[in-house]
């Protein structure tokens, strides 16, 4: 058996940055410890896998180590393949996912998420968190990302201090079900509003690249704080991504470019 995969760049305009992840469009559902092993030869911080079903697809996510209930680059790649090799047409690609219906549309040239806000609320920072993090940030609040998992929000006094944090992953990683996302206002004179970080050992990986999902709880932090519903973000990982955030309702709209790396064919015997 044959399939087609795509290794995506997301939100970037450039080979090599951003996040990338690999898509695997389906015909049909393969068994789950199937997908879960593709994601693990990937080793990518996701590979996405899609089924047509009615007018949309069903979508879901895989770590290398396990299934995720939201993930956004995943998502903005498998619209990118759709469109761009795929022959798609549809002004709107929805998508059902774990986490409920999903959506991306061409918005300025860019692709768009309609994604759920998760809001975060305040939290007793456990040692855990402390000690891997190695700096204590000024704010620690929680946001539920699915049923069984969440992610901190560490806040710091400035970018700088999120920049310079070298976390103890092994350390992390004992905070089960839970990533950790350092962020920050941006520092005077950037052109985007805020940073930010993402660590989540216990899912699998130290640090994520460029995550759209953790801009569901980011970008109504930050539209409070700054007195404004459009933003710009940049995750300031080694690879960087940029994102358009626009808090609309207890919805939000997550917007950013991907380009492709690589096509190719998965033999599975």
């Amino acid at each position: 058996m044959n399939l087609r995969i795509f290794q995506v760049d997301a939100f970037t305009g450039r080979l090599f940055g951003g996040n990338p992840v690999a898509v695997c469009p389906l015909d049909e559902w393969l068994d789950d410890s199937l997908l879960q092993s593709i994601a693990l030869e990937n080793n990518l911080s996701e590979t996405a896998f899609f089924v047509q079903q009615g007018d949309g697809f069903k979508l879901r996510w895989f770590t290398p180590a396990i299934e995720v209930s939201l993930c956004g680059h995943a998502t903005l790649a498998s619209a990118h393949v759709l469109w761009n090799h795929l022959g798609s047409t549809e002004e709107v690609l929805r998508f059902e996912t774990p986490s409920g219906p999903v959506s991306v549309h061409r918005q300025d040239g860019l692709l768009a998420l309609d994604f759920p806000v998760l809001p975060a609320v305040a939290f007793a920072a456990p040692p855990e968190l402390l000690e891997g993090l190695g700096k204590a940030p000024q704010q620690v609040l929680r946001a539920r990302e699915s049923p069984d998992s969440f992610n901190l929000l560490a806040v710091y006094a400035s970018e700088e201090e999120v920049r310079s944090l070298r976390p103890d992953f092994r350390r992390l990683a004992e905070l089960e079900h839970h990533g950790i996302i350092a962020t920050a206002k941006a520092s005077d004179g950037s052109p985007v509003d805020f940073v930010s970080r993402y660590f989540c050992p216990a899912f699998g990986i130290d640090e994520d690249p460029v995550t759209g999902s953790i801009h569901c709880t980011l970008t109504p932090f930050w539209a409070e704080r700054l007195g404004k519903a459009q933003l710009r973000a940049r995750q300031i990982s080694a690879r960087t991504g940029e994102l358009r955030c626009q808090l609309h309702g207890q919805r939000v709209r997550i917007a950013g470019q991907a380009v492709t790396y690589l096509e190719g064919v998965i033999q599975v015997q």
